[in-house]
C-alpha cells in the first residue's frame, strides 16, 4: 500500500513540477527508498521571490514515516536552511500517513517570508507566538490551476462543481481553446482539501476508456486574498472564444497581475 502511495505521489510532482529542472529522480532502492530534487521559488523578505532547492528521501515505510529533507538555496544562509528544514519537518509531522511532498512546498512557498522574518529561537521568547502566526493565518484564499485536457468532460465538469459545493468554493472553471483553468476561492483548508480530491481522486478517463486520476494537473499559484481582489460569490463554468475575454474575466476580478504571470505563457 505504502509503495502504490509513493508511486501515485511521485506522478503527480512529475506533472506539477514540470518546468525546466524544477523535477528530477535522483535514485530509487527497494531498500533505500526513493530520492528526488525538486528546484522552486518561494516569497522571501521584500517580496522577493528565493530560489530553493529540496530534496527528499522517501523512506520505503513513507508516508507513515517522515521523509528525509535537505534544503539549499544560494540567497539562504546554512543557519536559515536548517531553520527552513526544521519548519518543513514539523509541519510534516502534521501530515504523517498522507502524501505530503506537495503539502510541504505549498506550506513553504506560503511561509518562507514568516520563517525568515523570526530571530533565532530562544527559551521563552515568542516563538509560539510565530508558530500560531502560520496556523491561523488563514481568512480567504486563492488557488489557480491549470489541467492538461479533459475527456469526459462533461461528467468531470460535474465532479469539479460538486467539489466546490461540497467544500464552499467559489471561482470559475474556465475553457478558452485548449486552456483549461479552474479558479478557487475560500478557506485554505477546504481549497487543500479539494487540491487533494483532484490529485486523488478517478475524475478523467484515459485514451482507453477506463476511469483515471488526474495526472497532469498544474497547481500555479495558491495565496491569501489581497484586497484588490473581488469576491466570487459562487462557483460558475464559463467558456471564452478568444484570449481577451478570458483577459477581461481576470480584470474584472482584481487579478490583472495573476493573468500576465501566470496565464499568458500557457497561450501557444
Amino acid at each position: 500500500m505504502a509503495a502504490a502511495l509513493v508511486r501515485e505521489e511521485l506522478v503527480a510532482l512529475a506533472a506539477i513540477f514540470c518546468g525546466p529542472r524544477e523535477w528530477e529522480v535522483l535514485s530509487r532502492s527497494e531498500t533505500d527508498g526513493t530520492v528526488f530534487r525538486i528546484h522552486t521559488k518561494a516569497e522571501g523578505l521584500g517580496d522577493v521571490d528565493i530560489p530553493i532547492e529540496l530534496v527528499f528521501q522517501l523512506p520505503i515505510t513513507y508516508p507513515s514515516c517522515l521523509p528525509r529533507i535537505s534544503v539549499n538555496s544560494e540567497h539562504l544562509t546554512r543557519a536559515q536552511c536548517e531553520n527552513v528544514k526544521d519548519k518543513l519537518l514539523e509541519q510534516a509531522e502534521t501530515l504523517l500517513s498522507e502524501p505530503m511532498v506537495h503539502e510541504l512546498v505549498l506550506w513553504l512557498q506560503q511561509n518562507l517570508r514568516y520563517i525568515l522574518n523570526q530571530p533565532e529561537p530562544r527559551e521563552g521568547s515568542g516563538q509560539d507566538a510565530f508558530e500560531v502566526s502560520l496556523t491561523t493565518d488563514d481568512g480567504l484564499w486563492l488557488a489557480l490551476l491549470h489541467l492538461d485536457h479533459m475527456r469526459a468532460k462533461t461528467k468531470y465538469i460535474r465532479t469539479v462543481q460538486k467539489w466546490a459545493s461540497d467544500l464552499r468554493l467559489t471561482g470559475r472553471l474556465m475553457f478558452m481553446g485548449k486552456i483549461i483553468l479552474i479558479l478557487l476561492q475560500g478557506d485554505r483548508s477546504n481549497i487543500k482539501e479539494y487540491l487533494m480530491l483532484q490529485k486523488t481522486a478517478k475524475v478523467d478517463v484515459d485514451s482507453s476508456g477506463k476511469k483515471c486520476k488526474e495526472k497532469m494537473i498544474s497547481v500555479l499559484l495558491e495565496t491569501k486574498v489581497q484586497t484588490e481582489h473581488k469576491r466570487f460569490l459562487a462557483f460558475e463554468v464559463k467558456e471564452y472564444s478568444v484570449l481577451d475575454d478570458l483577459q477581461k474575466e481576470f480584470e474584472a476580478a482584481g487579478l490583472q497581475k495573476l493573468f500576465s504571470e501566470f496565464v499568458l505563457g500557457l497561450v501557444k
